[in-house]
């Protein structure tokens, strides 16, 4: 195994990981049942203790 095999190896499955971390952290960040966790979070820093 040469450099280049692992370097070409490593930069597509690299692509395919990335990309598909992306969109669970999209589906995260977008999923219906987290919008009052995330609602809950963005007032926080305007609440008085």
């Amino acid at each position: 195994m040469t450099y280049h095999d692992v370097s070409v190896f490593a930069q597509s499955w690299g692509l395919v990981f990335l990309v598909a971390l992306f969109m669970a952290a999209c589906a995260y960040a977008l999923w219906p049942g987290n919008r009052a966790r995330f609602e809950r979070a963005a007032r926080q820093p305007l609440e008085e203790d």
